[in-house]
Order: C-alpha cells, then sequence, then structure tokens
C-alpha cells in the first residue's frame, strides 16, 4: 500500500495547516471540523463515476471498523489516517452497501469503507498496514483534516447502521447516492443522515462563568450546560431554556461562538456565551448534580490544568473552548 500512503501525503500535509483549508469561514475551528475534502455532492447521483472512480488507481479510502478509523504512526510524532487504495475498500465492502463516497482530494476521489465483525481486520486482509483505534482517544494526536474526515465517515456510517429499515413502511432500505441517502423499494421514501443540533452555554454573570457537573463524570472535572434543541425551537430559546432547567438562571442575552460537529453519534453543537439575570443558580439533580461558579482566574486555571480542585473538560470538547475563549477575554 506505499502507493496510496503516498497519494495522501500531499492531503495529509495540507490538512494539517488550517490556512490551507479550501473553506476557513472562521479563525477558529474546533476539533472535527475544517474538513479538507470537497464533498463534491453532485457526483452522488453519478453511479457510473462512482464505480469509476472506485478502481482508478489514484483514489483513496479510510477504513471504520465497528466505528474504530484504520491509522498509523505520523512520521513527525502523533498518528494519521492509514489511507488505502479505493479497489482494496471495494474489494472489502462486498459491495455499495459498506461504502461511502466522502468528496475530491483536489481531482482524487476519496471513499470510505464499514467493516463490522468480531475479527480484527488488522490481523487479517489489512495486516501490516495499521491499526484501528477509538477516535474519541485519537483525536488529540490527529491531524486537524484527518479528525474531520474520519467524523464524516463515522457518523454516516453510524446512521447506516441505525436506520436500516424504512421508518415509514419497516422495509429493508437500500443504498444510494454514494452512500448519502437510503431508498425503500417498497413505499420508495428517501431516508437521509440525520444530524442532531445541540446548543452548548457558558452562563456570565459579571467576571464569573457558570459551569456544572454530572456524578458520571470524571472527578472533578466541570463543563457547559447543554441539551438538544426541541422542534420549533430557536438556537437561543432552547440555549435560555436548558439554562433555566438545568439550573434556575434566566438568559438576558445570547451570543454565537462556534460549532463543533461530534460524531457520537451524530450532533453539531452549536456553542454559545450567554449573558444571565441573577447569580443565584441552583443544580437540577437530574441532568446536573452541581453547579459552580468560577472567577476569570479560576477559569484560566482550569484551562491551563492546575486548578487545585476542578478540571476543564479535553481541548478537543467546545466546552473546553468555550471556558478558554471567556477567561481570555478579560
Amino acid at each position: 500500500m506505499a502507493g496510496a500512503r503516498a497519494q495522501a501525503e500531499g492531503m495529509t500535509g495540507a490538512a494539517t495547516a488550517s490556512k490551507t483549508l479550501p473553506m476557513p469561514l472562521d479563525a477558529f475551528a474546533n476539533t472535527f471540523a475544517g474538513n479538507p475534502l470537497d464533498r463534491a455532492s453532485y457526483r452522488r447521483t453519478d453511479e457510473a463515476w462512482i464505480a469509476e472512480r472506485l478502481a482508478a488507481p489514484a483514489s483513496l479510502a479510510v477504513a471504520l471498523w465497528n466505528g474504530q478509523p484504520l491509522v498509523e504512526d505520523a512520521k513527525g510524532g502523533g498518528v494519521q489516517i492509514a489511507w488505502l487504495a479505493a479497489d482494496m475498500a471495494r474489494a472489502l465492502s462486498g459491495g455499495p452497501e459498506r461504502l461511502l463516497f466522502l468528496g475530491l482530494w483536489k481531482q482524487d476521489a476519496v471513499f470510505a469503507v464499514d467493516l463490522e465483525g468480531g475479527a480484527d481486520p488488522a490481523d487479517g486482509p489489512l495486516a501490516g498496514l495499521g491499526r484501528f483505534e477509538e477516535l474519541r482517544a485519537l483525536a488529540p494526536a490527529l491531524p486537524a483534516g484527518d479528525a474531520a474526515i474520519l467524523a464524516a465517515a463515522k457518523s454516516v456510517f453510524e446512521w447506516r447502521r441505525k436506520h436500516r429499515h424504512c421508518a415509514a413502511c419497516g422495509e429493508i432500505t437500500q443504498v444510494a447516492e454514494g452512500g448519502w441517502k437510503r431508498v425503500c423499494p417498497a413505499c420508495r421514501a428517501q431516508h437521509f443522515p440525520r444530524t442532531d443540533p445541540v446548543v452548548i452555554m457558558l452562563a456570565v454573570k459579571g467576571e464569573r462563568c457558570l459551569l456544572g457537573r454530572q456524578a458520571a463524570w470524571p472527578a472533578g472535572m466541570y463543563s457547559a450546560l447543554a441539551g438538544f434543541v426541541e422542534p420549533g425551537e430557536s438556537i437561543e430559546e432552547a440555549c435560555a431554556r436548558e439554562l433555566f432547567e438545568e439550573a434556575a438562571v434566566r438568559a438576558t442575552s445570547v451570543r454565537y461562538h462556534s460549532t463543533q460537529p461530534w460524531p457520537w453519534p451524530s450532533t453539531l453543537m452549536i456553542g454559545l456565551i450567554a449573558q444571565i439575570e441573577t447569580d443565584d443558580a441552583v443544580a437540577d439533580n437530574v441532568e446536573i448534580d452541581e453547579v459552580r461558579w468560577f472567577d476569570r482566574d479560576e477559569a484560566r486555571a482550569l484551562i491551563r490544568g492546575d486548578h487545585p480542585e476542578a478540571k476543564a473538560p479535553p481541548a478537543l470538547a467546545i466546552a473546553h473552548q468555550l471556558i478558554k475563549a471567556w477567561a481570555e477575554e478579560g
């Protein structure tokens, strides 16, 4: 597979440097954002083109086994995607059901293959080509573009795994449009990957921010409050509702910070900073077991990792970036 590795070197190098990403819409990008591929959605309906690209020597693929990506050690440290030739991925897939067209790197097609089962393919057909590891643990060591590519593949494969049957009539659905659509052969209903919006907000009052914790979290870890956006609800309304439900505080204004694709299984974290009326917060003891106020110096200590009593979420989490952004404002 030396050819696939050589073919991918330019992609990994470019994806590592955020200034070379094709769509720098913001100066700030969270982990799993900044996919360097052109999704080329107009190509998904062209079955002949996809079949041709799967056989093309220059086409590449990523492999996931039970949701874990195939990776290898990078020359300069850390890890990177262990790229396969697309025709090898096609052979492993057994058909289009387990394949996904991810997009284009320059003019070359990039695919993903979804492998399942109890036997590790790295001990079988992929022996010597890399190892499968859990994406959440890998993410901090991956180039930014690699993490984003893998997050997209993982999210779509998780959707495919959980939505094999038609929600309208129960019939087994069939894959279409390069893996981005499923069609029911019985009632012709069309199904598309879902993304669930989640508001995650740092509540602030004056020079203090409010963080919460759940008993199940690692000892001492505090994070921003969060919750799913409900049908018929704006982002701002969801933010205000969740703050009141979880901590009994009322938001007076909400400002946007950034978003983060989160592939467990497929959510979009919408990062906000919310001003609140009063500082008499009370945990609901349902979603949140404890709430605590931190001033800016304490928030900076959380981010540095030297607070004597509390910990921030890891840097790959958008909650960490919200705390950091607010702490550095003052």
